[in-house]
């Protein structure tokens, strides 16, 4: 299967950079002590250089701030991923654990302040599309939520052949295709908005890659997406 990113949200995004890990045969089972001191350190990095009254100036926040009203959405109900973890850390709020891929790509969020995520390919019907939500887009559950709910019209959603796998962009995961100690094949993604750089999310990407391949193994390979190149095989 394939990850592609629809080239109207080039047209809309034209700096827009993903970086993308494949990987297979993963073992995701148990908590790494090196990744939770990771975190925490980040956090404590957070709290001494960061405060809640100004976050929302830095520049690689009100990026993606931005982009979330282009296409509709609410930056102070509906914040990217990253803001999210950020705006935890500076009220004290650790991170919990919830298994080895989750943790690691938070690390990562949190030390080059870009959005990450990523899906379980063994769940995902078809390919995975990163574009625009229709007008009649299926009902998806959320993480979190108790009712399914449609994207709107217009907003960033990623997408397989059932519904929407992550709704406006980066902000809230499906429950269907989230990862659990059982995933065995999955990509991550990591999202740059300029100014981020690509050189950026480049370094970003090597060092997710390395950290999964360190405590999970499996086959594990990166790719970066941009305008110039939108498509990445993900799984078989």
């Amino acid at each position: 299967m394939n990850l592609t990113i629809d080239r109207k949200i080039f047209e809309k995004f034209p700096g827009l950079i993903v970086g993308v890990v494949a990987c297979r045969n993963l073992d995701n089972v148990g908590v790494q002590e090196e990744i939770q001191n990771g975190l925490r350190a980040q956090e404590q990095r957070i709290l001494g250089n960061f405060s809640a009254e100004t976050l929302s100036q830095h520049l690689k926040i009100d990026a993606w701030r931005k982009a979330y009203a282009a296409f509709g959405g609410k930056p102070k109900e509906n914040r990217s991923s990253v803001e999210s973890l950020y705006r935890l850390a500076l009220k004290g709020i650790h991170l919990r654990h919830i298994n080895k891929l989750v943790d690691i790509y938070n690390f990562i969020s949190l030390k080059h302040m870009v959005p990450a995520g990523g899906e379980d390919v063994d769940k995902i019907k078809g390919d995975a599309v990163l574009t625009f939500a229709g007008p009649d887009e299926a009902e998806v559950l959320l993480l979190g939520d108790k009712v399914p709910r449609k994207p709107h019209a217009g907003e960033v959603i990623y997408k397989d052949n059932i519904s929407a796998i992550c709704r406006r962009w980066n902000w809230r995961e499906a429950d269907r295709t989230k990862f659990t100690e059982e995933t065995k094949n999955c990509f991550l993604v990591l999202e740059g908005l300029p100014p981020v750089l690509r050189k950026e999310i480049e370094a970003a990407v090597s060092e997710l890659k390395e950290l999964v391949q360190k405590f999970c193994g499996g086959e594990v390979s990166c790719k970066i997406l941009d305008k110039e190149c939108t498509v990445v095989e993900v799984g078989e």
